[in-house]
This record gives structure tokens, sequence and C-alpha cells, in this order.
């Protein structure tokens, strides 16, 4: 991690923003805006680089960058293998999250995530800029960690079998019911999965925190899922599904793996089982 821990926050894995407060005019660490472009070039926290898209998915691909495309990138932000990074974003940390989890399947593991993100910053009236940082190139090398994505055979297996890790389908209602089929050929849900949307664990606006980490917990367990088990977690397009390994991650559990196609892959198959 950077040079210290956030005694405030509910996680080694979050800092508050009082924290980054008090660190961003001399930061030891390469601080990520995951917001959309657009929003970046019109305003953003000083010295925040911005991403090309939130998703960070492959050119003309599903699935996550491969590292010939993810390489380049972070040296661009001015990451090396041993740079401290901090995400934030202006979507309830959903879009921190999906790329705290690129960083961490391209095996880099010193990434934390601002609590409240630019919501919380904007509401506490803190400074924000327009100026795009130009830091001085990194030299990352991306170590793929298999262990963080599930592939599309895998979880077929998984369903045809009945076996394997809980599932943690973590769209919205009409989605997981059916009335919202997001333009895909098929409806439905991965057979055996268990349903919890993602944004029942944030706090709601201004500041867009996450709720208190023995909520989440609670909320979890309530809804059937084990925080504590191995889980494979999806949703459209993998982002929502990457935003599970984190929460899990923050009770203690780095054990899910985020299944990175989700719908828009598995249900544009034709031989993949889907239940309503």
């Amino acid at each position: 991690m950077s040079t210290d821990l956030d005694p405030n926050a509910q996680s080694p894995m979050l800092v508050t923003t009082d924290w980054l407060a008090e660190r961003i005019d001399n930061p030891d660490f390469v601080l990520i805006d995951a917001g959309e472009a657009v929003a970046y070039r019109r305003v953003h926290l000083p010295g925040a680089v911005g991403v090309p898209h939130p998703y960070l998915k492959g050119k003309g691909s599903k699935l996550v960058m491969p590292p010939e495309q993810f390489e380049p990138l972070a040296r661009r932000w001015g990451i090396s293998n041993d740079t401290p990074v901090i995400i934030y974003d202006d979507n309830a940390s959903l879009h921190a999250a999906r790329v705290w989890w690129v960083f961490r399947y391209h095996g880099h593991r010193n990434v934390r995530v601002v609590d409240g993100g630019f919501n919380a910053w904007l509401d506490e009236g803190r400074p924000l800029t327009s100026r795009a940082p130009r830091p001085e190139a990194g030299t990352f090398t991306s170590n793929i960690d298999e262990s963080q994505v599930c592939m599309l055979d895998e979880l077929k297996d998984h369903a045809a079998n009945g076996t394997g890790p809980q599932v943690w389908d973590t769209r919205s209602d009409g989605e997981w019911d059916g009335t919202e089929d997001r333009d895909n050929k098929r409806i439905g849900r991965v057979p055996g999965s268990i349903h919890l949307e993602w944004r029942h664990l944030m706090q709601g606006p201004p500041a867009r925190r996450f709720r208190p980490l023995d909520e989440i917990r609670s909320t979890i367990v309530e809804a059937g899922i084990d925080p504590d088990a191995p889980a494979i977690t999806y949703c459209q397009a993998g982002i929502r599904g990457a935003f599970a390994p984190f929460v899990l991650a923050l009770l203690g559990n780095e054990t899910a793996r985020n299944y990175d196609g989700s719908m828009g892959e598995w249900s544009n198959e034709d031989d993949t089982p889907l239940e309503l």
C-alpha cells in the first residue's frame, strides 16, 4: 500500500476524502479518475489521470484489456509495478471497483478506492480542476492473475453440474426477472445464481459512500450469499460483476472471481442454460 494507511477508513482497501485531501498536493501515489472521459475533461480532482473508458475492455472484445493494451496505458499514467494507486469515480464507486479489478487481474494489488469518490469530494467543497497532469512514464509490466476471472466454459460446466462456488448475480430486479432484456438474444439468469443488486450496498446521495461493513455483511447474508465463501460474480458486462469481488474483499474474502463476459456473452450464446 501507500506509505501510510488511512486509520479512519473502513478497510485498508479504502481511503477517506480527508486522507486524500491531506496528501493530494504532494502524493506518493497515482490518482486515477475512473469516470467517463467527457466528465474527466470537464472537471476532476487535482492531479488525477483519466481513463479512456471506465470498463477497460479490450478493443472489439467483451473481455478485459489484454497486457499489450493495458501496459502502455498504465505506463502513460505514470505507474510502475511498485506504484501505489488510488482510484475514485462519480458513480458510487462502481467504476472505481471495476478499475481496481482490472489492476488486480493484471497482477497489481497496491490499489485502493476513495470512499465516496467524486460525489463526496464535491459535497465537501474540495478543490477541482480541468487541468490534466503530465506524469513521467512508468514501467508497468502485467502479470496476469487468472484467479480473478471466470471464463465462459468454466461457468457452463458449473451450471451443468450444479457444483462449485456460489454464483452472485449483481444485476437489477428487471434484468433478474427477465422484464429488462438489455438487447440480449435471450433472457434469464445463470441457473442456481443468487440475486443481490450491487447498489443496495451503497449509501445514497450526496456522498455515495459504502454502507458500514457490518451492514453490508448482513445484507449479503440475508440475500443468501455466504460472504466468506468462494464466489463467481456476474452482471451484463462484468462491471457490476467486478464490484462484487471488491465488496467481498472489503469483508476479507479475496477468493471471488468476476465472469467478465457476463450476460452480454452468456445470453447471446446458443448453448448456455438460462432460468427464469
